[in-house]
C-alpha cells in the first residue's frame, strides 16, 4: 500500500482522551500521523490487525503507546483511541464500535474503561461483588431488584427505547445497572455525545417524546442507516473528525480553543452549511456555540464566492470589543485568506462611516447615552419642566422618534409606540415633541451627536441607496435587460449594494435603526442575513421586531440547546436569576430555554454572604489566594459599577495580586485577574467566576425598585434587563461560579439561597 493517498482521521472523542496525555505523547501522535499518512506499512509502525476484530487495528506512537485504529476502506484510517500499550491487548473483546442507526455516525466504546470508571467504583462504595455482573436484559424487563437495592436510573426505558432515542447499543445494558447520578455523569464521560445527551435529557425529567424531538431528530439521519458501511459512515455529520496536518494541530494543542475550530456539533454543522431563502436566525443560550457557528458561516460563505479582492460579507456585532475578538477568531479559523474577503466591523463604527462617507463635513463630537441623557436634565432643569424624567424622554426620542423616522409632530401624534409602557396622551405626545426638537437643537448647538442619531441617519442614507439602487434594476428590466451607465454618488465606482452577505453575531443588542441600515446594505437574496442572538441575554434597552424592520425570519428561525461552556450545577444556577420572566424573539413572538442544557459537570456555585463591602473584597482576594495555580487571567471578577471595580483592583493589589480592568477594547493588558461590570463580559468565558457586590440596592439598582408603582411597565422592562445582565455574567463561568454580597441580597438570588445555603461569613 501506498501512502501517497491514504486519509488518517481522528475521532472527536479521541481527540478530548489524547488532550489529557502528557504534553510529550501528544508530540508524538503528531509525529505519528504524518509517518502513517506517508507509509501505513512502514516497520517502525508496526501497524497490524487486533485479535478478533476484522476493521480494529493498532500501530505503534512510541515505545509506551499504541494508536486504536479502524479501517473504513482500504486507505482510510479513522484514529479512535490512544493507549498505553499495557491496556491495549488485556481486554480486546470489551472494545467495541459501531455505526448508530439513528445518527448514521460512527461509535466507539471501551467497555472494560466503562467498567473500571463508572460501574466499579460505585460497586465497591455499596460493598457489592469486585466483578458485578453485567445486565443483558433489557431495563423494563430486568428482575425485581432486592429490598433496599438502589433503584435504576432508566427502569422506565426499554432497551428499544433508549436505542430509538440513539443510545449506544452497546451501553444499553450499562445503563440499565446506573443508579446514580454520579454514576451517569462518568458514563457520560466516555460515552458517545448523543447517548450522553439523551441520557442526561431523560434525567432531568424531560418527556420520551419531547427527548426524541429536541435530542434525538436534530442529529437523525433522512437516509436508511447501513450498519455495516463505516466509509459511508465516516463521512455523516455525526462521525465528528478531522483530517487535515493543521487542524489535527490545533485540536491536540488548543484545548477548547483549537476544537471549537475543528470540531462542530452535527446541528451546528447544518445550521454552518444550510442555504436559506432569504434572512434566518440561530438562537440559543450561553456557551451553546451560536459565535462559533458565525464564525464557521462566515467561512462557508467565502468559500462559495467567485474569486476577487473585494470584500463582500460582513462580519458585524455591537461594540468594539466584540468585533476584535471576532477578527481574531476568524484569523485563527482561517487565517489571511479568509480575513481578505471579510469585513468586520462593529456597528456603530459601521454607521459612523457611511455617514462620514455621505457628510464628510460632519465632524460632531459623539457622546454616549449617559452624556445624553444629562443633557436632558440640564435641558429640563433651564426650562423649568419637572414633570418629565430626563430617562424617559431620551429613550421616547430614541425609541420612537429616532427608531421610526419620525419627522413632524404629526407622524408623532400616530407613531407606535409599543413595548413603552406608560401611556401618553396626545397633549403630552405634543410636549414631548416640542421637548425632543429643542433637545436635537440643543445637541446641534453645542456640536455634539448621539450614537442614535448617527445610527438612524446611516439608515436613511443606506435605504435611499438601495432605492436607487432598485430603480437602476427597474429601469433595465424596462429596457429589456439592456444596462445604462450609472455611477454611485461622486465615488467613481458602480452603484451596488455594499454586501453580498451579513452576518450578525450577538443580534438581540442592535437598534432599530441598525437592522433598517443593514437590511439596506444587502440585496434581498438567499443567505442575505445571517443572525445569531439570545434574548434572554439583551443587555441594552433596543427590542425589536425584525419582521417591521425588513428583516424577515419567519419560518428560518433555529436554536441550539447544548452548552459547551457552562456546567449543568452552575447552569441551573443561571436559570433560576432568570426566574419566570417572558422573552421576546426578535420577530414578536416568545423565546424559551427549553432544552437547555450541558453534558459537563462540575461543583455547584458558592455563595457568599459578608458583612460589608470591605469584608466582601477581602474574602474574594483570600479565595484566589486559594486557588493556587489557576492562571490569574482565567479568573475575573464582574461587579455592578466602575468605582467597585475600582477598589477591588486596589484591594488585591495591596495582597499582590495583579488585576487587569476591562475597558471597551478588552483587558487593559495581558496577565492578571480581570475585572469590570458586568456589562463588560458579554462574549467572554473564564475558568473561574466571580459575581461581587450583588446586593439590592445595586442589583437591580434602588432606581429601578422605585419605579415599580410610578411606571410599572418601565418597571418591568428594566428588571428583566438587569436579570438578564447577572445571567450573563453568571454564565460566563466554566469551572466555578461564586457569589459574593453584602447586607441584604439581591432578589434575583433568592430561589438560589434556597437551594444552596450562603457560605459562613
Amino acid at each position: 500500500m501506498t501512502g501517497k493517498n491514504v486519509t488518517l482521521r481522528l475521532l472527536d472523542k479521541a481527540d478530548r482522551e489524547i488532550l489529557k496525555l502528557p504534553r510529550p505523547v501528544k508530540g508524538a501522535i503528531y509525529d505519528f500521523q504524518h509517518k502513517f499518512k506517508t507509509n501505513p506499512d512502514s516497520a517502525g509502525l508496526r501497524l497490524k490487525q487486533l485479535q478478533g476484530h476484522d476493521k480494529l487495528h493498532s500501530a505503534r506512537v512510541n515505545d509506551e503507546y499504541r494508536a486504536l485504529l479502524l479501517r473504513l476502506a482500504d486507505d482510510d484510517w479513522l484514529i479512535v483511541s490512544v493507549k498505553h500499550r499495557k491496556d491495549v491487548y488485556a481486554h480486546l473483546d470489551r472494545l467495541t464500535y459501531s455505526v448508530n442507526r439513528v445518527t448514521g455516525g460512527i461509535e466507539y466504546v471501551d467497555l472494560q474503561v466503562v467498567q473500571e470508571e463508572v460501574l466499579a467504583p460505585a460497586a465497591q462504595r455499596t460493598a457489592a461483588p469486585t466483578e458485578p455482573t453485567e445486565p443483558t436484559a433489557p431495563a423494563r424487563s430486568a428482575e425485581p431488584a432486592e429490598p433496599g437495592a438502589p433503584k435504576p436510573l432508566f427502569a422506565k426505558w426499554s432497551e428499544q427505547d433508549l436505542t430509538d432515542l440513539g443510545v449506544a447499543a452497546s451501553l444499553v445494558p450499562v445503563v440499565a445497572a446506573l443508579t446514580t447520578e454520579d454514576q451517569l455523569l462518568g458514563l457520560v464521560e466516555y460515552a458517545p455525545q448523543l447517548t450522553g445527551e439523551v441520557l442526561l435529557a431523560l434525567y432531568d425529567g424531560k418527556a420520551y417524546d419531547d427527548v426524541l424531538e429536541q435530542v434525538t431528530a436534530p442529529v437523525a439521519v433522512p437516509e436508511p442507516v447501513d450498519p455495516e458501511d463505516f466509509r459511508a459512515a465516516v463521512e455523516r455529520p455525526a462521525t465528528i473528525v478531522t483530517t487535515t496536518d493543521d487542524a489535527l494541530r490545533e485540536a491536540l494543542e488548543g484545548e477548547d480553543f483549537g476544537r471549537w475550530k475543528v470540531f462542530l456539533h452535527p446541528t451546528q454543522a447544518k445550521l454552518v452549511t444550510r442555504d436559506y431563502n432569504g434572512p434566518a436566525r440561530v438562537g440559543g443560550g450561553p456557551g451553546t456555540g451560536k459565535t462559533i457557528v458565525a464564525l464557521h458561516r462566515v467561512k462557508h460563505l467565502v468559500e462559495r464566492l467567485p474569486a476577487g479582492r473585494t470584500k463582500p460579507v460582513l462580519l458585524t456585532t455591537y461594540n468594539k470589543n466584540l468585533a476584535a475578538d471576532l477578527r481574531s477568531r476568524l484569523l485563527a479559523l482561517g487565517g489571511e485568506a479568509l480575513l481578505s474577503r471579510v469585513e468586520i466591523s462593529h456597528v456603530d463604527q459601521l454607521a459612523l462611516r457611511t455617514v462620514r462617507e455621505a457628510e464628510p463635513g460632519n465632524r460632531k463630537r459623539i457622546v454616549d447615552e449617559a452624556q445624553a441623557v444629562r443633557e436632558w436634565r440640564s435641558l429640563l432643569d433651564e426650562l423649568g419642566e419637572d414633570g418629565w424624567d430626563a430617562e424617559f424622554l431620551h429613550d421616547e426620542w430614541t425609541q420612537v422618534i429616532l427608531g421610526q423616522a419620525v419627522t413632524s409632530r404629526t407622524d408623532y401624534f400616530r407613531a407606535r409606540r409599543a413595548g413603552r409602557g406608560r401611556t401618553v396622551s396626545r397633549a403630552e405626545r405634543a410636549e414631548i415633541w416640542q421637548l425632543a426638537e429643542r433637545f436635537a437643537q440643543r445637541l446641534d448647538r453645542l456640536g455634539v451627536q448621539t450614537w442614535d442619531q448617527i445610527a438612524e441617519r446611516a439608515a436613511q442614507l443606506e435605504a435611499g441607496r438601495a432605492r436607487r439602487i432598485q430603480d437602476i434594476e427597474r429601469r433595465r428590466e424596462e429596457a429589456g435587460g439592456l444596462d445604462n451607465v450609472h455611477m454611485a454618488d461622486g465615488s467613481g465606482g458602480w452603484l451596488r449594494y455594499r454586501y453580498r452577505h451579513i452576518v450578525v453575531d450577538e443580534a438581540q443588542d442592535l437598534r432599530p435603526a441598525h437592522w433598517k441600515m443593514l437590511r439596506a446594505m444587502t440585496a434581498p437574496d438567499r443567505n442575505d442575513l445571517f443572525l445569531v442572538g439570545d434574548t434572554h441575554q439583551r443587555i441594552y434597552k433596543n427590542q425589536v421586531t425584525l419582521g417591521s424592520l425588513g428583516v424577515n425570519i419567519r419560518g428560518r428561525s433555529s436554536r441550539l440547546s447544548l452548552s459547551y461552556r457552562t456546567t449543568r450545577q452552575i447552569l441551573r444556577s443561571a436559570l433560576n436569576v432568570l426566574g419566570d420572566e417572558k422573552y421576546d424573539d426578535l420577530d414578536g413572538s416568545a423565546e424559551t430555554l427549553a432544552g437547555y442544557r450541558s453534558v459537563l459537570s462540575g461543583g455547584v456555585p458558592d455563595l457568599h454572604r459578608l458583612a460589608d463591602w470591605a469584608d466582601e473584597r477581602e474574602a474574594i482576594a483570600a479565595l484566589i489566594e486559594s486557588w493556587g495555580e489557576v492562571p490569574h487571567e482565567q479568573i475575573a471578577i464582574a461587579v455592578p459599577t466602575n468605582d467597585m471595580a475600582r477598589e477591588v483592583g486596589d484591594t488585591l493589589a495591596r495582597r499582590g495580586i495583579r488585576a487587569l480592568e476591562i475597558g471597551p477594547d478588552g483587558p487593559l493588558g495581558d496577565s492578571g485577574v480581570h475585572i469590570g461590570t458586568m456589562f463588560r463580559f458579554k462574549g467572554l468565558e473564564y475558568r473561574r467566576m466571580i459575581l461581587a457586590g450583588v446586593t439590592d440596592g445595586l442589583v437591580p439598582r434602588a432606581g429601578i425598585r422605585q419605579r415599580r408603582t410610578t411606571d410599572p411597565a418601565r418597571y418591568r422592562t428594566e428588571m428583566q434587563r438587569a436579570r438578564s445582565l447577572l445571567f450573563v455574567a453568571a454564565t460566563r463561568a466554566r469551572d466555578s461560579l461564586d457569589v459574593f454580597w453584602h447586607g441584604e441580597a439581591s432578589p434575583f438570588l433568592k430561589e438560589l439561597i434556597a437551594v444552596r445555603p450562603p457560605a459562613a461569613a
